[in-house]
């Protein structure tokens, strides 16, 4: 089930994020580090209500932050698409509950927001080496447009049609 994240979620997603972050250095993914993302962005995603939860016998299996683009680094290309656009921050599935479909969930979701909200796109960016994460976009309709450098990370978007 998914919904919003609130304030008691939080320690329950900061153990779902460690969990994560030890299970992407199992695979050589160099994604994150142990200091991100962790509690403090998850309380500030609470604070502008931007954080879903994804439940399972209420416990939480999965989190994803959505918000309005407004990240420095991807104003460093111009191959975007489009310009008003909701960009996916910290998607996090438990490695137990991956492939059910819970990530996919996530993008429905932005998808749904971004029509309500009159956006054009879905932005997100991932590390060269995330292999997972590089197939499960292109598998659900993002492209992969460009390097965004200051981050280290591919740019990848959606074109959400009406």
């Amino acid at each position: 089930m998914l919904t919003s994240g609130t304030k008691e979620d939080l320690i329950e997603i900061d153990e779902l994020s460690v969990l994560v972050i030890n299970d992407m250095k199992k695979s050589l993914i160099p994604q994150w580090e142990l200091d991100y993302p962790r509690l403090k962005n998850f309380e500030s995603d609470v604070i502008t209500k931007s954080i879903y939860v994804y439940k399972v016998d209420n416990k939480i299996v999965g989190s994803c932050t959505i918000l309005p683009e407004n990240d420095p680094p991807y104003k460093t290309i111009d191959s975007w698409i489009k310009n008003n656009s909701l960009v996916i921050h910290r998607m996090l599935v438990h490695p137990e509950y991956r492939k059910l479909g819970i990530a996919k969930t996530f993008i429905d979701n932005a998808v749904t927001l971004c029509k309500n909200g009159k956006y054009e796109s879905i932005k997100i960016d991932t590390h060269l080496e995330n292999y997972k994460m590089r197939n499960f976009l292109k598998k659900n309709g993002f492209i992969e447009l460009d390097y965004l450098e200051t981050i280290d990370r591919l740019a990848y978007e959606l074109v959400v049609e009406d």
